[in-house]
């Protein structure tokens, strides 16, 4: 038994670091630690001073799951409840306005899988072992993966490994765009997931970062067509702001920009 948090949070700079922090049980995931990462997840969301998340994994293991002993019970009741203070830590609620940059190693399995998806950068050790095998314990993957995983890897490259259950490589991630970039060992997808996480943060615009994501997620709700609509009025709007109006001037003056995120 241990009283640690089954998720920290961290704070460097405008970044948020959330870890997963049940390592004795490969960080399988409890009703409890579904809650507290929902609630990292809000703290995110709500305060204007974080810019971006880093989602990682204390341990040897990102995740081997769900602790079934723990969850099944909510999931024959038919829902697991998210208190007022959580969003979904499968991101599936609501159009989200900050990026996440998620790091991966060990095993990756069943919800590990779609909490990368929900994430907008993934980062994978060169020996993580991936599995969406929800379909070899007779259910199926409730968190998003047939959702999100065709779209970023492709129908056939999603239904291989959605339909099997079969266990894959991190070469293999990269090489359907389920992560992003590989490195060597855990340590350094970490502190590559904490780099890209701090370029975002220290160099990019928050309201533009913002606006991006706006942008992308109305085009894959709505369609172009609506996502269309809405990129002149958006940008005009930016060039309004004190940060646009900063990003002008530091490109005249040729220096690096001071944004605000106002």
């Amino acid at each position: 038994m241990t009283d640690d948090p089954t998720v920290t949070v961290e704070r460097s700079g405008h970044v948020l670091r959330i870890g997963l922090n049940r390592p004795h049980k490969r960080n399988a995931f409890t009703t409890d630690m579904i809650t507290d990462l929902g609630r990292a997840y809000a703290l995110l969301e709500r305060d204007d001073d974080l810019r971006v998340g880093v989602l990682y994994a204390h341990g040897e293991h990102f995740t081997a799951g769900l602790d079934l002993a723990d969850v099944a019970p909510a999931l024959t009741s038919g829902k697991i409840p998210y208190p007022d203070d959580a969003l979904d830590p499968w991101r599936l609620d609501h159009r989200w306005t900050k990026p996440v940059v998620a790091a991966t190693q060990g095993w990756c399995m069943t919800l590990g899988i779609e909490l990368l998806l929900a994430a907008d950068i993934r980062v994978a050790a060169s020996t993580t072992r991936f599995s969406q095998l929800e379909v070899k314990r007779g259910i199926y993957p409730f968190g998003g993966a047939t959702l999100r995983f065709w779209r970023e890897a492709g129908w056939g490259n999603a239904m291989r490994w959605i339909l099997t259950g079969d266990e894959f490589d991190a070469a293999e991630a990269l090489r359907i765009g389920l992560v992003q970039e590989v490195t060597p060992d855990a340590g350094s997808a970490v502190a590559r997931a904490d780099e890209i996480a701090g370029s975002i943060a220290e160099s990019s615009a928050p309201l533009g970062v913002r606006s991006i994501l706006r942008s992308a997620h109305r085009s894959r709700a709505d369609g172009d067509e609506e996502a269309a609509k809405h990129l002149v009025p958006d940008v005009t709007a930016l060039f309004g702001t004190a940060d646009g109006a900063e990003g002008v001037q530091s490109f005249l003056e040729r220096r690096a920009a001071r944004f605000t995120g106002k």
